[in-house]
């Protein structure tokens, strides 16, 4: 048979092409995600083109164990597994054999996770439209997967889109994506190589490199656009009941979001841990308030200091406080130590209109039973020589129910004193606030 004529030049034309067929779909919400490795390219396109954040979904196929190319599950990042059960009845896997192939299955994605990522934290699918997209589609068992590891995510709609799959391919596809968007549909379907012209195989190092490109871009916008030039910055003085609490607000012209400091017991906001998270998070376009959360006479008394529903009646006083005066932004919470307990309390309250959390050497534990009503995506960023504090984050984040990422920084201790380690922290805050603060 007489190979095809090329329908796409390379992948990023591919990508540019399809990008064009995919202008129409709402930009609300929208996550691009590309499959590893050959997708990411394709991606990378539509993702600029549309002007949506760029992330890799990663899927791993649970193969049986004596037919590896049989699925009988998938398994995604933090902990998603999804089962065949029909598969797995048929081939009658035992439970010890399934978590044998999905342990092994696992470490492979772990690493590709940081290898891709550099640790940055994945971009939240949570009531998002994922638009997952590769370079072209065979069987779709990989993108199948990926639609039910999106949907185990959260996504609330999921839309696969693609240069190149066979009528038959795109039909099955229908049972598990909302919508499936194919530019090139052929009945005679060999291989997707055969649609390309330059089908070189993509590399870990592109697909590291065009995450990090998209990355930067998105970033220095934010930084380039009005949002990033000063407006206001000033020492206010935020009501809290019969109390006033010193603060420093500073809030970029155009900012569509502000990040509420929770410091923690000892500390103030003069703190210059969370000024130099804030700084960070200012030169990204966010608005910031650094404030006391006790009055220099209540701080004296070291009770006050733990007295966790306190200090969320505080941060809750200081989040109406800011939405009075600026009533169309998001609200981020920043919680250090006992802060952190502070900050996920007053999100858990009812009406709580907190977009996210992100504690850094917090105790998340000092929540208590507030933990499981927490609905904002929550971060808990660790040092990793902070064994204590990092095996009572551990135990919290099982009991959470909402959206939570545990980041351990290495070699950091509960201050994050060491070289590199605060830089660290406040990178992933900033991550994490700019994939959720919409």
């Amino acid at each position: 048979m007489q190979r095809p004529v090329a329908r796409f030049e390379n992948r990023r034309i591919a990508g540019q092409r399809l990008a064009h067929r995919l202008a129409g779909i709402p930009r609300a919400g929208l996550v691009v995600l590309g499959l590893p490795r050959g997708g990411v390219p394709v991606a990378y396109e539509v993702a600029r083109a549309l002007g949506a954040p760029l992330d890799v979904i990663l899927v791993r196929k649970l193969g049986v164990p004596s037919q590896p190319e049989l699925a009988m599950g998938a398994i995604g990042e933090d902990g998603v597994r999804v089962v065949n059960d029909e598969v797995a009845r048929y081939v009658s896997v035992g439970e010890r054999d399934f978590a044998a192939v999905e342990a092994r299955e696992r470490v492979e994605l772990e690493r590709r996770a940081r290898l891709f990522r550099g640790g940055r934290v994945r971009e939240s699918l949570v009531g998002r439209t994922a638009l997952i997209v590769d370079d072209g589609i065979a069987t779709g068992s990989t993108v199948r997967a990926a639609c039910r590891v999106a949907r185990a995510h959260g996504a609330a709609q999921v839309i696969v889109a693609t240069p190149v799959a066979p009528p038959r391919t795109t039909a099955r596809l229908q049972n598990d994506a909302d919508e499936v968007v194919v530019l090139e549909s052929p009945e005679h379907f060999l291989a997707i190589g055969e649609f390309y012209a330059d089908f070189t195989q993509t590399t870990d190092d592109e697909v590291v490199d065009l995450l990090a490109r998209e990355r930067a871009q998105r970033v220095g916008e934010a930084m380039a656009s009005p949002a990033a030039r000063g407006d206001v910055e000033e020492a206010v003085e935020v009501p809290a009941g019969t109390v006033a609490l010193a603060g420093d607000l500073r809030m970029p012209a155009g900012s569509r979001s502000v990040v509420l400091f929770a410091h923690g017991s000892g500390s103030s906001r003069t703190s210059p841990r969370n000024r130099a998270v804030a700084g960070v998070l200012q030169q990204a376009g966010m608005g910031t308030l650094l404030f006391d959360l006790l009055t220099p006479a209540e701080a004296r008394d070291r009770a006050n200091v733990f007295d966790i529903g306190l200090l969320a009646d505080r941060l809750g006083a200081a989040t109406a406080w800011v939405l009075n005066r600026f009533p169309d932004v998001v609200i981020g919470y920043f919680g250090a130590s006992t802060g952190a307990a502070a900050a996920l309390w007053a999100a858990s309250e009812p009406g709580a209109t907190v977009g996210a959390v992100v504690s850094r050497g917090g105790r998340p534990d000092l929540a208590g039973p507030r933990l499981a009503a927490v609905r904002a995506p929550t971060l808990l960023v660790v040092g990793g020589d902070d064994d204590v504090v990092l095996d009572l984050n551990r135990q919290a984040q099982a009991r959470m129910r909402c959206e939570t990422a545990l980041a351990v920084v290495p070699g950091a201790t509960h201050l994050f004193e060491e070289p590199g380690t605060l830089e660290r922290a406040a990178d992933l805050a900033r991550d994490w606030f700019v994939g959720h603060l919409r």
